[in-house]
């Protein structure tokens, strides 16, 4: 019987090591790629930490495809190829492929998400839209989670004459994102957060990270301080939401990749 238990105890004991190993999926923002990560600093900062840097993912038409750094760590962190100007569900659709290629390859990894700026409406998109992807953890980085006046600009220009003209003087970002923009508009009935902030989340950690001027004043000069907060989210009203203050510009920074340790925990 001694013995039994002491196999069982053994048996747990494995199984809790496997369960612990993570993947941190980084998911950028609006016109912000892979390299976004890398050149500010985020990625070294992680790596330093403890966390692999397992490579970057792209979708091909025959499939996800890897390029790998080599490392024996067992916490890894991935940096993704976006459609960064494309409209939020379809940039979650690709998210939701990367997600499920990980989850092929790393059967028993608890996987979190960060997203900065749009990324983070991307990954809740993905999270809502693809539940069964069993996400354990979402941290947004300076988000319009509840919409920003910002995308409301940006599609007022785009679908005024200068944003028909646009793509004939090499700005034909104007064009690309209108879509993009539309759904980034400040929730509503009938807009597209409208719609995603209704719906019920699955079960996972939601943390944001809000900006906060010098002064300490929450918000940035891109998304307000109310809508990068999960707090005012109906649809995770159901769950305990974290929410952790930083005084920092709206852009990415190294320091966000202190930030994010803190929230995940650090891997000396």
């Amino acid at each position: 019987m001694k013995f039994a238990r002491f196999i069982s105890v053994l048996l747990l004991l494995a199984y809790s090591s496997v369960a612990r190993a993570e993947t941190i999926v980084l998911v950028q923002g609006y016109l912000g790629d892979a390299g976004s990560w890398r050149a500010t600093g985020v990625a070294d900062v992680l790596d330093k930490d403890g966390w692999r840097d397992a490579g970057h993912l792209t979708l091909t038409p025959k499939g996800v495809a890897e390029k790998v750094a080599l490392s024996g760590r067992k916490h890894r962190f991935y940096t993704i190829d976006l459609p960064t100007e494309a409209p939020v569900p379809v940039q979650a659709n690709y998210l939701a492929a990367y997600l499920e290629f990980i989850g092929k390859k790393y059967k028993d990894d608890k996987i979190i998400l960060v997203g900065h700026s749009a990324g983070g409406v991307v990954a809740r998109t993905a999270m809502v839209s693809y539940p069964e992807l069993k996400v354990a953890k979402l941290i947004t980085i300076a988000s319009p989670n509840r919409g920003t006046g910002r995308a409301e600009t940006g599609l007022m220009v785009a679908n005024s004459p200068v944003g028909f003209m646009s793509p004939m003087f090499g700005a034909g970002t104007l064009a690309r994102s209108r879509d993009l923009y539309r759904d980034l508009v400040r929730e509503r009935p009938g807009t597209f957060l409208g719609w995603l902030n209704s719906r019920q989340h699955p079960d996972a950690e939601y943390v944001s990270v809000v900006r906060a001027n010098a002064a300490g004043y929450p918000g940035d000069d891109v998304v307000p301080g109310w809508s990068q907060d999960f707090s005012g989210v109906f649809g995770l009203k159901d769950y305990k939401t974290k929410t952790l203050v930083t005084r920092a510009p709206h852009e990415l920074a190294a320091a966000d990749g202190g930030t994010i340790l803190k929230i995940v925990g650090a891997h000396h």
